[in-house]
């Protein structure tokens, strides 16, 4: 496994999946800016990462893979822990950006003399909102791989099928609902919860966090048994 995730950093990585984790987390300093928006961009490395797997272009990452002393299942395993880890990675990113975007915002306030609020949670439920992204970076795996190693060249529908569903995901439970919970009074439990006390915003991103595991061990085990299929 190790050799096989050197293989990932060393070889199928493209520059520019290092160059979007580390400018799209400085979205997040955009005043009024949707917070969760920015993390769209991480799904947009999964075609410049997996292009290369893509059978018939480019390096043929894929069929080489399978050419190497290694189980089908563990060439799976190499690919999901590097997708997962560039998750964390942005997510580091913006949440060492997070208290300066709240200096941002207060100090734009105080000279403004009214109060900030972007669309969706505000930069207070920043904790929670990374719960949510978590989530929804499990489902929008969940979708991308299993149609991937169906047939091992499926890029263009796993991808445009992971994004718009992870656009859509986002777009209800970090934007729409907070803005719906402002005008209904039966929905105002949800601002106040998710972006209430840091404690309780923790304790969601732990569940988040057992969430996002549970559904990667469930696309691992779907997408390990798809490419067993699949004779190159």
């Amino acid at each position: 496994m190790k050799a096989l995730l050197y293989k990932e950093f060393k070889l199928a990585m493209h520059p520019m999946c290092y160059v979007f984790i580390a400018c799209f987390p400085l979205m997040i300093l955009i005043p009024s800016y949707p917070i969760a928006v920015g993390f769209i961009y991480v799904l947009s490395c999964y075609p410049i990462l997996f292009l290369g797997a893509n059978k018939g272009q480019q390096s043929n990452d894929l069929l080489f893979s399978t050419l190497l002393p290694v189980r089908k299942k563990d060439i799976v395993m190499a690919r999901m822990i590097t997708i997962m880890i560039m998750h964390f990675a942005f997510a580091a990113l913006c949440s060492c950006l997070a208290p300066l975007a709240y200096i941002i915002q207060q100090n734009i306030q105080a000279e403004g003399g009214e109060a900030m609020r972007s669309a969706g949670f505000p930069i207070s439920g920043f904790v929670s909102t990374l719960a949510f992204v978590f989530v929804g970076y499990g489902f929008a795996d969940l979708i991308f791989f299993p149609i991937y190693y169906k047939h091992g060249k499926s890029i263009v529908a796993s991808t445009l099928l992971t994004i718009l569903g992870f656009v859509i995901y986002i777009g209800i439970f970090t934007i729409g609902l907070p803005i719906v919970s402002d005008s209904i009074e039966a929905m105002k439990w949800f601002n106040e919860f998710f972006c209430g006390p840091i404690w309780k915003q923790f304790i969601v991103l732990a569940v988040a966090l057992l969430i996002y595991f549970a559904l990667h061990i469930l696309v691992y085990k779907i997408s390990a048994k798809e490419l067993e299929k699949v004779d190159f």
